[in-house]
C-alpha cells in the first residue's frame, strides 16, 4: 500500500503544472488595468473660480486613479486641489528623498490644468523624539525644526513655478496634532520663524500658509485642544505675522445652514468671518485667507450630519456668501473629493465621488453651478428643512 505522503506527491507533480498554466491562461485573458497615459493638456472651465477641493491622492497606488480623480476635478469645474505630501513618505531615511508619487501626481494635476496646494506634515521616524517604539507622525521637537525647514525647502525648490503654496502643519491647536503634547502657538510660531526663510530662500515666489486650525468650543486649559479664535489671537501675540504670507482655514457648518451668522460660541461655516475679524485687528488685512476644508457631511451614521438635499444646499449657499461677501477668501475647498478606500463610517458621507468614481449628488450639483446653472433653473438647489 502507498504511504499518504507519496500519494500526495504524485497528484502534486500531476496538478501544479496545470494549475499554473490555467493561471497563467487566465492572466492573458483578464482584462489589462487601465493605463495612466497623459493626453493633451487640458484647462479648467468655471464661472466661480473660488470652487476648489480637498483630494487625497498620496496614498493611491494605481497611478490610473489619480489621473482619473483629477479628470473629474476638472470635469466638475475646479482648477485648484489641496493635496497632502508627507515629510515622512518622502524623506523616510534622513537626506533621501524619494519625489516620485509626488512627481506623478504634479504631473497629471499640470495635465488637467489644475493647480496645488501642498500641506506638509508628518514626521519620520528619525526626526521623532524616542517613544519607546512608539510612532506618533505628528511629534517634531523642535530640535528637529531645521529638518523639516529643510524639507519644506527641499519641496519648495524642486516644485517652484509649479507648487507655489504650502500650508505648514495641520491643526496645530489640537493635541493630537500637535504630537500628544501640550498645544503651544508659540511653538508654533517659532517653527513658522524657522521655516519661512528657508522655504522662501528655495523659492522666491513661494507662499507661506499659515495652518488651518480646527473649529471647538473647548474651554481654557483642556488637555485636548485650544479654542481656534484664542489660539490665533495667541499667535499673533507670538509675532507670528511676519512668518505667513496667507491664512489657511477649515470652516465645516455640521448641521446649521451656511447663513447662519458667526458667533463665538457656535461652531459653523460663517465662523471663518471671526478668524478673518482677528487678522484685520492685526493688521492682516492685506492677506488671502485659503478655506482649505469646509463642507456637509450626509451620513445617517453622525450626529452632525445633515441630510442629503440639506448638504447640497448648504453647500451651495455656502459658495454664494463667499463669493458674493468674502473677497479675502482665494478658495473654498470642500473635503473631500474621494477616498482610496472606503472606511466604512460617516467619513465617507463626506466625499463627492465614491471609490468606483461614481459620483454622488453633491458632485453634480457643483459641476453645474461651475458651468453657470442658476438657482431654480438649471440647478438642482432643495430648499433646506427647517430645523
Amino acid at each position: 500500500m502507498q504511504s499518504p505522503i507519496r500519494i500526495l506527491t504524485v497528484y502534486a507533480l500531476r496538478w501544479i503544472p496545470r494549475i499554473t498554466l490555467a493561471i497563467f491562461t487566465l492572466s492573458l485573458l483578464a482584462p489589462a488595468p487601465p493605463r495612466a497615459i497623459l493626453g493633451a493638456p487640458q484647462t479648467v472651465v468655471t464661472q466661480h473660480p473660488q470652487l476648489c477641493v480637498h483630494t487625497r491622492l498620496i496614498d493611491e497606488v494605481e497611478e490610473w486613479k489619480i489621473q482619473r480623480s483629477l479628470q473629474m476635478v476638472r470635469e466638475m469645474g475646479a482648477d485648484t486641489i489641496v493635496e497632502f505630501f508627507p515629510w515622512a513618505y518622502i524623506e523616510s531615511n534622513e537626506g533621501e528623498y524619494h519625489w516620485e508619487n509626488v512627481d506623478r501626481i504634479v504631473r497629471h494635476a499640470e495635465n488637467q490644468g489644475i493647480q496645488i496646494i501642498a500641506r506638509m506634515g508628518f514626521v519620520p521616524a528619525w526626526a521623532q523624539p524616542d517613544h519607546g517604539g512608539r510612532v506618533t507622525l505628528n511629534t517634531l521637537p523642535e530640535d528637529r525644526f531645521d529638518a523639516f525647514a529643510g524639507f519644506v525647502a527641499a519641496f519648495a525648490g524642486r516644485y517652484a513655478g509649479i507648487i507655489n503654496r504650502l500650508i505648514i502643519w495641520n491643526e496645530p491647536n489640537l493635541a493630537f496634532e500637535w504630537g500628544y503634547r501640550e498645544v503651544s502657538p508659540e511653538g508654533y510660531a517659532r517653527l513658522l520663524e524657522v521655516v519661512y526663510p528657508a522655504a522662501h530662500e528655495a523659492n522666491e515666489n513661494v507662499e507661506i500658509l499659515a495652518a488651518p486650525l480646527a473649529p471647538n468650543l473647548e474651554p481654557p486649559g483642556s488637555p485636548t485642544a485650544m479654542n481656534d479664535l484664542g489660539y490665533l489671537r495667541a499667535l499673533y501675540a507670538a509675532g507670528a505675522s511676519a512668518n505667513f504670507d496667507a491664512l489657511a482655514m477649515h470652516t465645516y457648518g455640521f448641521t446649521q445652514p451656511a447663513s447662519e451668522m458667526p458667533d463665538s460660541s457656535r461652531l459653523n461655516y460663517r465662523r471663518a468671518e471671526l478668524l478673518r475679524e482677528i487678522m484685520v485687528e492685526h493688521g492682516d488685512f492685506g492677506k488671502p485667507v485659503y478655506i482649505t476644508e469646509m463642507g456637509w457631511n450626509d451620513s445617517d451614521r453622525w450626529a452632525y450630519a445633515v441630510s442629503p438635499s440639506d448638504r447640497i444646499a448648504y453647500t451651495l449657499q455656502a459658495y454664494e456668501i463667499a463669493e458674493a461677501n468674502w473677497d479675502w477668501a482665494s478658495k473654498v475647498c470642500n473635503w473631500v473629493l474621494r477616498y482610496p478606500a472606503p472606511t466604512y463610517s460617516y467619513p465617507d458621507r463626506f466625499t463627492l465621488l465614491d471609490t468606483e468614481f461614481q459620483p454622488h449628488p453633491l458632485y453634480n450639483t457643483l459641476q453645474s453651478y461651475s458651468r453657470g446653472g442658476e438657482v431654480g433653473e438649471n440647478l438642482w438647489y432643495p430648499a433646506p428643512t427647517a430645523h
